[in-house]
């Protein structure tokens, strides 16, 4: 850790990804750290890392390229698919505390991951939660967990397995009544959250003051958004200039959807889970509104406003041309 009281040095894993490219954008922007991506030696990833980063390759079969690639890091950002192998960040928590590593941001971007059943439902409280008890049981790295809700432009562009817009068909479907809100983020808003995340200081420097340290093993929640569907449609029908006589609106159970999707899933079919994923934080009792169990963080890091027409745009251009991945 530097001898200063803000931490300097961050290494970032999956620097060219989908969160992982804001991150590193608005960290430039700050101009306040020195940024190592972190890439597998065979990857052509490091072709694509931008100018003013660093770049350590490694092999996740060989700790010792992991551990000296985090020798001197304040920090360490792990961002990857929720599908990638279990025990990669696993590797990466342990490296990061053989090198002394003081934070790690482990791989959450996402959902309340808090509440317990919440996160067994989605099936990824097997996959994060080992990653923060293992922080704790080396007592080496403290983690912070930055919860961000759904990305707004990506759900709402995807089709009705997210948050129930076909767009091509004219179609919405809303979950029970479609008046419950949910928490939703834009990726550039996770990237500017982060980077002001990483500029607070270690320890308050006046008493009352936030600092990094308010969130030791702790989650942070952040958003753009937080809308229901009824909120959302009406957003795409102001931008789009279409009426609602111009489409077909549906209306289903949450909790059957849910339900629908976990035979699917556990009967083998792999793309159902976006509807589980969704439609279990679309439950009537809010899992999905973090900003009201949790409270935000946007205020206290200085996070601007997001603009709802923009991103409501951009998902139906999305939408317009196919597009399903991130």
């Amino acid at each position: 850790m530097s001898q200063s009281n803000y931490v300097k040095k961050i290494a970032i894993v999956g620097a060219t990804g989908t969160i992982g490219v804001h991150i590193v954008d608005e960290l430039l922007k700050l101009g306040k750290h020195e940024i190592t991506a972190i890439t597998r030696k065979d990857s052509s990833s490091a072709n694509s890392v931008p100018s003013g980063v660093k770049v350590a390759k490694v092999d996740y079969d060989d700790e010792s390229t992991l551990v000296d690639a985090l020798q001197g890091q304040d920090v360490l950002v792990i961002t990857m698919h929720t599908r990638a192998p279990p025990d990669t960040q696993l590797k990466l928590v342990r490296a990061a505390a053989a090198a002394n590593v003081p934070f790690v941001l482990p791989n959450e971007w996402g959902c309340d991951m808090e509440d317990e059943q919440l996160a067994k439902d989605i099936l990824l409280g097997d996959i994060e939660g080992p990653v923060r008890k293992l922080c704790e049981e080396l007592g080496k790295s403290s983690w912070i967990g930055v919860a961000t809700g759904f990305w707004y432009a990506y759900s709402l562009g995807f089709g009705n397995a997210t948050f129930g817009m076909e767009w091509k068909k004219r179609e919405f479907t809303f979950f029970d009544d479609g008046e419950t809100k949910i928490n939703s983020i834009t990726w550039a808003q996770t990237g500017r959250a982060v980077a002001k995340l990483l500029s607070l200081p270690v320890t308050p420097e006046k008493e009352g003051a936030p600092s990094l340290s308010d969130y030791k093993n702790k989650f942070i929640f952040v958003s753009s958004f937080c809308l229901t569907q009824k909120e959302m449609f009406a957003e795409v029908l102001r931008v789009s200039g279409t009426k609602e006589s111009d489409w077909t609106i549906k209306y289903e159970s949450s909790a059957e959807r849910f339900q629908e999707a976990q035979k699917r899933l556990f009967g083998g079919d792999q793309t159902a889970f976006p509807q589980l994923l969704y439609s279990r934080n679309f439950f009537k009792d809010g899992p999905g509104n973090f900003e009201a169990r949790r409270g935000l963080a946007n205020d206290i890091l200085g996070l601007p406003k997001d603009d709802l027409e923009k991103e409501t745009k951009i998902a139906i251009e999305r939408a317009e041309q196919g597009l399903k991945y991130h």
